[in-house]
């Protein structure tokens, strides 16, 4: 069975799963359908505090999208970013999913039950899809990673460029700030 035919099955069997709480919607990457822990409390706090930040700078022909498919249904991919900033000519398309080649960010969010999503398994992903700016909030530890310029090179593509932060540093994204000193850390006794 092909890639292609893998993950087409996939795609319909995610269409027609009967998602049981407390399960977000499944992402699908490299053959695999991966089931994740809906977001909690505290991580939906982060994402509220980025993107009351984000929105008033975006542009008026752009539009943040939380938990929203992003599809590259040729490499056989479909993640639900936390955040993304996209054209809003793009949110008005008839497909369901987002085209990854025209967004311009993507957040996540580190969630304490699985890490290794965000800094193996997207990292991977989102430079093939072609996510030019990709940034990582871990509230686990106050830190944040901000990636770009994705590059193809020996059959693979990451990306070229990572710039470290710690919480209460300004991350800059082309024209775009986001302060990381008004974002909780997780409390050291709880789950995300």
């Amino acid at each position: 069975m092909s890639e292609q035919s893998i993950y087409r099955h996939l795609r319909e069997f995610r269409e027609a799963f009967d998602r049981p709480e407390p399960l977000a919607w499944p992402e699908i990457s490299h053959g695999q359908l991966l089931m994740m822990m809906s977001p909690k409390k505290q991580h939906q706090l982060v994402a509220h505090r980025l993107r009351l930040q984000l929105e008033p700078q975006l542009d008026a022909d752009l539009v943040l999208m939380v938990e929203t498919d992003m599809e590259d249904a040729a490499l056989g991919v479909l993640r639900v970013p936390d955040l993304v900033v996209i054209d809003e000519e793009e949110a008005t398309t008839d497909s369901d999913a987002i085209d990854p080649r025209r967004s311009h960010l993507v957040i996540e969010i580190v969630s304490r039950s699985n890490p290794a999503n965000d800094y193996e398994g997207k990292l991977r992903d989102y430079p093939a899809m072609g996510v030019p700016h990709y940034v990582i909030v871990d509230p686990r530890d106050g830190s944040a990673v901000h990636y770009w310029a994705p590059t193809r090179r020996s059959g693979e593509t990451a990306y070229d460029n990572r710039q470290h932060y710690r919480f209460g540093d300004t991350v800059t994204v082309g024209k775009w700030k986001i302060d990381t000193a008004g974002l909780p850390r997780y409390a050291a006794d709880r789950g995300q």
